[in-house]
């Protein structure tokens, strides 16, 4: 369906977890160039999009929201959605084996993207913006408390949707 093999790698993984990807052409501008959500599925125009990392950060916006909530889902995340966004996004990139630099690149999250990639590869281990949201939907446990639930640590996913 997809001829970049990351793209293809990418849009598999999003399929496995539940998420609908469909292959698209001539995308109205969106948040990012050759992607957008519409009906709670990922929707790529692979000739457009210029970060395929991209799409680990849309799918998890789908997956935060509710499910009856996502066939009309239109982007107006709170800042702990978007921050559980980050941590989603950065869970998969560990999950597939991937450089998190695939989703935080230097122009993305308004230039902040190095220093995020930096935070959670080799920041403060068990402090993570956006865990305790993934937390409270029970989708990953935060690191301090990993061990009495008896469960991996973040970023690991107990499950990868609400």
């Amino acid at each position: 369906m997809f001829t970049d093999p990351l793209v293809a790698t990418l849009a598999d993984f999003v399929r496995g977890v539940g998420i609908e990807v469909i292959a698209a052409s001539s995308l109205l501008p969106a948040n990012f160039p050759g992607l957008d959500i519409q009906n709670g599925c990922v929707l790529v125009d692979e000739t457009r999009v210029v970060h395929p990392g991209d799409i680990l950060h849309e799918a998890g916006h789908v997956a935060l929201t509710p499910p009856e909530e996502r066939h009309a889902l239109r982007l107006s995340p709170t800042g702990g959605q978007e921050m559980a966004t980050m941590a989603w996004s950065y869970a998969a990139t560990v999950h597939l084996r991937l450089d998190p630099s695939l989703v935080f690149y230097p122009e993305s999250y308004d230039h902040f993207g190095d220093g995020l990639a930096e935070y959670f590869t080799n920041g403060k281990k068990g402090m993570y913006i956006g865990v305790p949201l993934l937390q409270a939907l029970q989708m990953s446990v935060e690191p301090k408390n990993a061990a009495a639930r008896q469960v991996p640590p973040f970023p690991h996913m107990l499950r990868w949707l609400r």
